[in-house]
């Protein structure tokens, strides 16, 4: 019995043993991996320290700032201009004239920037805003008009084309109750376009509190300083459109010769922090017989940062119903030779109107005839553009140029004289 058991546990062994080896023998080749593993591993991370070195110690510290901002800041407080991916055309809104549109060089004004129309009285600043807000809700957007005047008239904002029902209105007791509900406004998010009518009436509340006759130094254009400081940052995230329609008044101290005799109110700081000025002025009337029934206006742009300034546009406005768009593809149409005129008939399409009324009403009543005529005149003034670039660039003489010397306002523009 004892020899059987000896000889039972040396088969034991032996059928054991190859197993135990086989273990051993994958331990050390799963060891093995895992030791290239951590070769590997250690590879990758010392290419990933020559290439920090590779760097040089300039753009090392320069993306070592540019980490801690984006970490103490957010993402986007800093970035790359020609890599970012934001457009580059800004988005605009159109003003409810062709010709105006043209002028502006990007087909409207633009979208979260400030914009200051002003002039005379009786010159159409309200009107031009009014039309700007109609062309927003054409489009879908909410706007807003701060009647600081408490003079507007809901039938005329009508006859433009305003949705009244779909615009608010504000007719706020002093310039700093105005200022803060448009601040509020933009902040949200949720309006396109707000209108201010007007700075001159945006009246402190220091003021109003003091006596009639006190003298109030300033007080006003420290208010639209600190107002335009506080609003610049949140139009640009909004993209709204801040409207402040401006008076003018005579400027006494005139220095010297040819000066400005003008000046708009609230100070200086609306003319620097707007992207777009016009100066719009009525330069005659427009009757029909014996009765008046319109003024023919002309918008000088001032100032415009997204394309070249000191253009400027003429359309008529009618009373009651304001811009005629008619009346302005008309003339273009005439200038480019798209329609024929002989005395008072009027030639397209092999048609013929006796009268410019007649025209305008056909016009007006085809949505097609009048969009392919504005299509003609946009692509006349784009192949007028190419050409003036290409002779810029391929003129072998200079042209002679003339500094004409300016005071420090513009509310005269410059004229440049041709040699």
């Amino acid at each position: 019995m004892a020899r059987f058991l000896r000889s039972f546990s040396g088969l034991k062994r032996s059928v054991l043993a190859p197993e135990v080896f086989k273990g051993g023998v994958l331990g050390t080749s799963s060891q093995s991996r895992d030791f290239s593993s951590k070769g590997r591993r250690k590879s990758k991370s010392d290419g990933s320290d020559s290439g920090d070195e590779n760097m040089s110690k300039k753009d090392l510290a320069l993306k070592q700032a540019l980490d801690q901002i984006t970490s103490s800041f957010g993402k986007g407080s800093i970035m790359w201009l020609g890599r970012s991916v934001s457009n580059r055309n800004v988005p605009v809104i159109s003003t409810g004239s062709f010709v105006l549109d043209m002028a502006l060089g990007t087909g409207g004004l633009p979208k979260g920037r400030v914009v200051e129309i002003y002039g005379p009285e009786a010159s159409g600043k309200t009107t031009l805003a009014l039309h700007v807000i109609a062309e927003a809700q054409k489009q879908g957007g909410y706007c807003v008009f701060v009647d600081a005047e408490h003079a507007l008239d809901p039938n005329l904002a009508e006859a433009i084309g305003v949705n009244t029902e779909n615009l608010l209105l504000s007719q706020p007791d002093c310039g700093e109750q105005a200022l803060s509900l448009v601040d509020t406004l933009i902040r949200s998010g949720s309006v396109d376009v707000v209108v201010v009518d007007s700075v001159a009436a945006l009246v402190p509340k220091g003021e109003l509190d003091g006596e009639m006759g006190d003298a109030h130094m300033a007080m006003q254009a420290r208010l639209m300083s600190q107002a335009l400081r506080k609003l610049s940052h949140s139009l640009s995230l909004s993209q709204t459109i801040l409207i402040f329609v401006n008076q003018v008044r005579a400027k006494l101290s005139t220095y010297g010769f040819g000066g400005p005799t003008e000046v708009t109110c609230g100070g200086n700081a609306l003319k620097f922090y707007a992207s777009v000025r016009l100066n719009i002025r009525r330069t005659g009337f427009i009757k029909q017989g014996e009765e008046t029934i319109g003024s023919q206006v002309q918008v000088k742009i001032v100032k415009n940062k997204l394309a070249p300034p000191f253009k400027t546009a003429q359309f008529e406005l009618q009373f009651g119903k304001g811009i005629s768009r008619e009346a302005e593809i008309i003339d273009l149409a005439v200038k480019h030779k798209f329609v024929t005129r002989s005395g008072s008939f009027y030639g397209y399409n092999d048609m013929n109107f006796k009268g410019r009324e007649a025209f305008k009403q056909y016009l007006a009543e085809n949505d097609s005839a009048r969009e392919e005529l504005m299509m003609k005149l946009r692509e006349t003034q784009l192949d007028a553009e190419t050409e003036k670039e290409l002779k810029t660039e391929t003129s072998d003489g200079e042209p002679t140029e003339e500094i004409v010397s300016t005071d420090s306002t513009d509310e005269e523009a410059v004229s440049a004289v041709e040699a």
